[in-house]
């Protein structure tokens, strides 16, 4: 019986495959691509990187959803705010001017990045403006993205990593879906600084401006990494200088985090401490008695005591400080107003459960009544009772 015999499968000649998967192989293997190619290429993607109209509008309604996220408190709005932003392209246009070593596109793409930022965090701005005129708001979700977290470093990381592969494997299709780390990492820090600005809300301003200018240093890092790794190093020395330049920023923030970098530690309200209370201690006198002793006369004369004019120290009683407990059944916590007027400024916030020491002073503003707290050594301001609960007893509450 004669067997078939076996060929070896030979490689598929690139004439004959199909234009969209000869593209795309010559895209992963750029080290056998010639210089018409590579240029061909590196044009293309500079296209898609460029932001048009659409960028700058769809920021715009990513900054309305933002603004309802930061006045409701609301996990899902803040999600919502970062799927209806736009494809981030002048962040991955910064990554592709470091391979591409050309000064202006790469200046062009921070003005794009820059602009944006900013109808972000005038949006935000806007909502710290309409907050200041709101009765009761926290800001407890608000507070999470001004702060550093790792959970957030490694979606970024996966979001920039992810988006640059994509976008060099498809330079004519967006990579929406891991764009959406891109727009949660970076546009949601950018719109919680302006809500702390203007607000008066402490931790948010200016922890956010931060976290967006380390979380942007990063992502267009490890797009440069990425784009290396894919054989598209720089052209010249300004990609190499830039790429050296974001290193030197992500290691400095890296050393803040570790050693000296408090700004990026979540804002808690600090517990006040119960100051000492000086015991009075009473002494006894020897009361009066209806027995008569009888007298030893004695021919020696006795010492009289004579009043001195010095006056002595009397220990006058502290009274025990009143604590209260913030108990907000509705939200996450409280606002603690410079004024006891739900318009004044916001000068803390308090989570619930967070402890408070009352002060004598209350007023009352038609049915709230106002109580006046020292929330530190530092800050005094007003909150309204029904949202506070006694830690220790008062007979007046």
């Amino acid at each position: 019986m004669n067997l078939p015999s076996i060929e070896p499968i030979l490689p598929e000649d690139p004439d004959s495959m199909p234009p969209a998967r000869r593209r795309r192989s010559r895209r992963l293997n750029f080290s056998g691509s010639s210089h018409d190619e590579r240029a061909a290429f590196l044009a293309e993607v500079a296209h898609r990187v460029t932001p048009s109209a659409d960028f700058y509008l769809f920021t715009l309604l990513s900054g309305a959803a933002l603004v309802a996220a930061l006045l409701l408190d609301s996990p899902a709005l803040f999600v919502l705010s970062a799927l209806i932003a736009p494809f981030l392209a002048p962040v991955m246009g910064l990554a592709f001017g470091t391979l591409l070593g050309s000064p202006r596109f790469f200046l062009e793409s921070l003005a794009a990045v820059f602009f944006g930022g900013l109808i972000v965090f005038g949006m935000g701005a806007l909502a710290g403006w309409i907050a200041q005129y709101l009765p009761v708001l926290t800001s407890a979700q608000a507070s999470l993205h001004a702060v550093f977290t790792w959970t957030d470093f490694l979606l970024l990381t996966l979001g920039a990593g992810l988006t640059t592969f994509l976008l060099v494997r498809s330079p004519d299709v967006k990579p929406l879906v891991s764009n959406v780390a891109l727009t949660y990492a970076l546009y949601l820090p950018a719109g919680v600084a302006g809500f702390g600005l203007i607000s008066g809300a402490p931790g948010l301003w200016p922890n956010g401006l931060i976290v967006f200018a380390v979380h942007l240093a990063w992502a267009v890092l490890v797009g440069a990494i990425v784009l290396a790794a894919l054989h598209l190093r720089p052209l010249n020395f300004f990609g190499y200088t830039v790429v050296t330049g974001l290193a030197l920023i992500c290691i400095l923030a890296a050393v803040a985090l570790l050693g000296l970098g408090t700004v990026f530690q979540p804002l808690t309200p600090s517990e006040p401490t119960q100051p000492p209370v000086t015991g009075v201690t009473a002494t006894s006198s020897l009361a009066p008695t209806d027995t008569v002793s009888p007298r030893m006369v004695t021919t020696t004369p006795t010492h009289t005591l004579v009043p001195s004019g010095t006056p002595t120290r009397t220990l006058t009683p502290i009274p025990t400080p009143l604590w209260a407990k913030v108990y907000a059944p509705e939200s996450n916590g409280v606002l603690v107003r410079l004024e006891p007027d739900g318009t004044s400024k916001i000068v803390y916030t308090l989570l619930n459960d967070s402890l408070v020491e009352i002060l004598p002073e209350t007023v009352q503003d038609g049915s709230v009544t106002w109580v006046h707290v020292r929330v530190n050594s530092e800050t005094l301001g007003w909150i309204n009772q029904s949202l506070l609960i006694t830690a220790t007893p008062a007979p007046s509450w």
